[in-house]
């Protein structure tokens, strides 16, 4: 049975460079509901794997409806993910701000879990996770077989590259403070993004496995346009999928 992946973007040049690193040439466009589309890649060489692109929006809310959306499209229909055939992987793709100096500019970052970073409350006593508050969970983890698999080929090719939990926020940091308290509430975190968590939980409700992988275009903390490589994370963004499209994505199990 074909085998069929999901990659999420938030903007539509993050999903350019994943689609150009996929190297399964342009894709099919398929109209969804709410106005978004779906990019159908053609079958990899091996017939066996499929991947749809899809641009889903800035911010945990907005990706999560439209990841859900694409995921309920191929459970009801199987045009998202073929005939009878629904999603075995969903991946979070794009580029983010690194925690220095662990996930330097222009490396890229493998999640180890994906992290709601600021889903809770403040107390007196300091902050509370929704988990502790007892109103649902803060962190979706990524299967360490999978994590592995991606690391040991990004190794193998020379691409820098960290694994460690990727914050998803609301409101992208600013400040040393903001950055150093981030870091201090959640140990070994390497990037920070916007979307990670809210694909995550729509995966998560169609018991689909997720993982994040994100190019670093700027350092977490005090905004330094004139610093940010966004260039150079598009391209380890794209020379990641085309590296994965050759090995991990072949790897995969079938559904």
């Amino acid at each position: 049975m074909v085998h069929r992946i999901l990659i999420v973007t938030a903007v539509a040049a993050e999903a350019d460079s994943v689609s150009a690193g996929l190297g399964l040439g342009a894709p099919e466009p398929l109209p969804l509901p709410g106005g978004l589309v779906l990019r159908r890649h053609a079958d990899a060489p091996d017939g066996r794997v499929r991947i749809d692109v899809l641009v889903g929006g800035v911010g945990p809310a907005a990706v999560a409806a439209s990841t859900g959306t694409a995921l309920a499209y191929a459970a009801l229909t199987g045009a998202g993910a073929g005939a009878g055939a629904p999603y075995g992987l969903v991946v979070s793709a794009g580029i983010a701000g690194g925690f220095q100096p662990l996930a330097p500019l222009g490396s890229v970052v493998v999640s180890s879990a994906v992290v709601a970073a600021d889903l809770g409350a403040q107390t007196p006593d300091g902050y509370l996770t929704v988990d502790e508050l007892g109103f649902g969970r803060s962190s979706h983890p990524v299967p360490e077989a999978l994590t592995g698999r991606i690391s040991a080929v990004l190794d193998a090719a020379g691409l820098p590259h960290t694994v460690g939990p990727v914050l998803t926020v609301s409101t992208v940091t600013g400040t040393a403070d903001r950055a150093a308290e981030l870091a201090a509430r959640h140990p070994g975190a390497a990037a920070e993004a916007m979307e990670g968590f809210g694909v995550a939980e729509a995966a998560g409700a169609y018991g689909v496995p997720v993982a994040e992988i994100r190019a670093v275009s700027n350092a977490v903390g005090p905004r330094d346009r004139a610093a940010w490589r966004i260039g150079d994370a598009l391209h380890a963004l794209r020379h990641t999928f085309e590296l994965l499209s050759k090995t991990v994505f072949l790897e995969l199990e079938p559904s």
